[in-house]
């Protein structure tokens, strides 16, 4: 799957103003962590994750998306007018019916003529978005489009919290748990759009995809089963070691439908899970460590939003340097895997 003919005009972030370490985190969790003789400090030593942002439980992700949409619009060259299609490629939803992307057209005001829709594709929809988009664009059907993503963990925390203090659980219990405590909250849009719109933006080159859906079991969520809230479960470890399968597969066809080798991209910009996950893709994929921008250290994983946000964030901390290669590499449950190539 390549492109000729799609850029990344704009990409723009968001960010809660609240603040929740790991060590707080712990501390809510005191009864537990007392209970099960569990040592104070394990959450950030085992993860890398030192604090995540968290909007209140309430705050919707139409919200969330809006506010990077917003800025987005605030800065592109591309009328809005001239925009043809908005996504909304969030885990995170206002609710099953309609789209969340209806809500976040309503916010942002924008022209009645745009087509809405979400995506939905766990912790790969942005990346998903960007090749729908990137493959409309290629065909003629669209110019533009706006892809828009908010998460927020803070209802997973907070139904993850009640769970774990209940005094029946065990060592063993509480492992599917704790997955949940590394998620944050944030929010990232872009604009994609044809070449000519935007000659001197970044080039989406293309990129393959992979899946195994014989361990779509290993992360599950959903809403809680009673009262407000969400509820997940995961087997971190057999994820961990699924994914890096289905990435180390993905990566020698990425190189091959790219003409890449493991020395082409200048930076490497994963989703964030944590240290531990980001050794371990690095060290099978045989890429540089030095090549890599993480976020996790302070936004813990944010779903959707992890990937794209930290590319924001390399470019906004000057990392990102015209020409420079960049390869995206997204691990979703489900399982699947996403490689894009972009030329900045």
């Amino acid at each position: 799957m390549q492109f000729k003919n799609v850029v990344l005009e704009t990409l723009e972030y968001a960010l809660p103003e609240d603040v929740l370490s790991s060590e707080a985190l712990e501390q809510q969790l005191a009864s537990m962590y007392e209970r099960l003789k569990l040592p104070f400090g394990r959450l950030e030593l085992m993860t890398g994750i030192k604090e995540r942002r968290l909007w209140p439980a309430e705050y919707p992700p139409s919200a969330a998306s809006a506010e990077a949409g917003k800025k987005v619009l605030d800065r592109s060259r591309i009328g809005m007018d001239s925009i043809d299609l908005l996504i909304h490629t969030g885990v995170c939803r206002d609710r099953m019916e309609p789209a969340t992307a209806a809500y976040v057209h309503g916010l942002l005001e924008m022209p009645n003529p745009v087509q809405i829709m979400d995506i939905s594709n766990a912790c790969l929809g942005f990346l998903n978005g960007m090749i729908v988009a990137g493959g409309l664009i290629e065909s003629g059907l669209i110019r533009s489009a706006l892809l828009v993503s908010g998460e927020n963990g803070k209802p997973l925390i907070d139904n993850t919290i009640k769970e774990l203090i209940d005094p029946s659980q065990t060592r063993q219990s509480i492992k599917p748990y704790f997955a949940n405590l590394t998620i944050g909250a944030g929010a990232v849009a872009g604009l994609v759009c044809h070449r000519d719109l935007a000659p001197d933006s970044p080039k989406v080159l293309g990129g393959v995809v992979d899946t195994d859906t014989s361990h779509n079991e290993l992360c599950q969520g959903n809403t809680a089963t009673s009262g407000m809230g969400l509820e997940m479960q995961t087997d971190s470890e057999a994820l961990l070691e699924a994914g890096i399968q289905v990435a180390e597969r993905n990566w020698s066809r990425f190189k091959a439908d790219l003409g890449w080798d493991e020395s082409t991209p200048d930076h490497v910009i994963t989703h964030q899970v944590g240290r531990a996950h980001r050794t371990r893709l690095f060290h099978a994929l045989n890429l540089d460590l030095r090549k890599d921008y993480s976020t996790f250290e302070v936004l813990g994983n944010v779903g959707s939003v992890s990937l794209p946000i930290t590319l924001a964030m390399a470019v906004e901390a000057g990392r990102v340097s015209r020409g420079d290669k960049l390869a995206l590499l997204g691990i979703g449950s489900g399982l699947s895997c996403m490689m894009l190539g972009v030329e900045w």
